[in-house]
């Protein structure tokens, strides 16, 4: 959501750490998040033009340029921009072979461009969970599909200076009212549920908008967005926190899972409607592809980004300069090239950025634990 659209079908739910969704080539191989005590600690000065060189980027030289041109060549070829498309068909047809040669591709045909200010980058992923097709004590919630009164307005097509903005609700009396919230959405029986899965892993399968549910028959289901109730998104980590629930330093996505968990019930449902937000989904067979995001591709891992699609284009290319970890066991960097090919509802701003780790349960450890300032860099093709 979306978090993986399609993925989230368009609207990826960031992962956010619960504080707040073409063409192919082989499978990219998995990025190391960690680039220790590498470039300059403090933005770059630039000189008096202003412009900014790629020695200016914190990691840039240890970045590994092939494996991040493999994901510039999955994600480009959705980018609306003529010049972007451009420098995509050269990225296609010329195929680097080696790191030097994808490093030159990209200093040739880019330039660096700061996003101003400092903001935030998280991270998310597309989880895996168990789940069984009739209700029990521990599976007890039902994975709801898409309501037939729930409807979808695209504000772009009605103000141009509204594009990317979306409302949900149900139309009454002939007009279009807030669809229910969670705590009332869950309070309605459901009568034909897609699955039934442990209240906790539905709640993070809502935030991530995408996943996989293993059925005890063996057979994989992929759980896909199908649409939100249009609520805000709430995030629970800060008011446990509040409350005294988790440590102050320890707002993981594993810290707050485990006590949902150890809290099942009453007590765990109401901190889980404190975010309003409900998210339905349909079920399709597994492909075992990552996941798809609003651009309608599937996601490279590691080098995918959720941006808001206000401020940002799918299939721009960034620079991300992340550092000051906020939670306890956390990657000290993450300093690499990133496409967007993904949208959040928690993902407002420039200097914001939510990071596609990957599937399954590795992908979301890593995720949990996601929550650095950020220095963002647009890559901006030249001429």
């Amino acid at each position: 959501m979306s978090r993986l659209f399609g993925v989230r079908g368009g609207f990826v739910a960031a992962f956010a750490l619960l504080t707040l969704a073409a063409c192919t080539t082989a499978p990219l191989k998995p990025v190391g998040p960690v680039t220790p005590g590498v470039g300059p600690t403090t933005p770059p000065v630039t000189g008096p033009s202003g412009a900014l060189s790629f020695n200016d980027l914190a990691g840039w030289s240890q970045e590994d340029h092939l494996g991040a041109l493999d994901a510039f060549r999955q994600g480009c070829g959705v980018a609306k921009d003529p010049a972007m498309a451009q420098v995509c068909r050269k990225a296609r047809a010329e195929r680097p072979g080696n790191d030097a040669d994808a490093r030159r591709f990209f200093e040739a045909r880019f330039r660096p461009e700061a996003v101003p200010g400092t903001g935030v980058l998280t991270a998310y992923f597309a989880p895996e969970y168990e789940a069984r097709m009739s209700r029990s004590a521990e599976f007890s919630a039902p994975m709801r599909g898409k309501p037939a009164d729930l409807v979808t307005l695209d504000l772009g097509q009605f103000d141009a200076g509204l594009v990317g903005k979306k409302v949900a609700g149900e139309i009454e009396g002939g007009q279009v009212l807030p669809y229910p919230d969670r705590a009332a959405i869950e309070a309605t029986p459901e009568t034909r549920p897609l699955a039934w899965m442990r209240p906790e892993d539905l709640f993070f399968l809502q935030i991530q908008g995408s996943g996989i549910l293993d059925l005890p028959d063996g057979r994989r289901v992929r759980a896909a967005f199908a649409g939100h109730n249009g609520r805000p998104f709430v995030g629970i980590a800060t008011p446990m926190r509040d409350r005294g629930l988790l440590p102050d330093n320890n707002t993981s996505g594993d810290a707050i899972r485990s006590w949902l968990a150890d809290h099942r019930g009453p007590e765990a449902d109401a901190i889980m409607q404190l975010n309003p937000r409900y998210v339905f989904f349909q079920t399709l067979p597994d492909d075992g592809k990552q996941a798809v995001g609003a651009a309608g591709i599937a996601l490279p891992a590691g080098r995918a980004i959720a941006v808001d699609p206000g401020k940002h284009a799918m299939g721009e290319l960034f620079w991300l300069d992340a550092s000051a970890p906020k939670l306890s066991g956390a990657f000290p960097t993450y300093r690499r090239l990133a496409v967007a090919l993904d949208v959040g509802g928690a993902i407002k701003g420039e200097a914001r950025a939510d990071l596609y780790t990957g599937t399954g349960a590795a992908a979301g450890a890593e995720a949990g634990r996601v929550r650095h300032d950020l220095r963002l860099y647009r890559l901006v093709p030249k001429g």
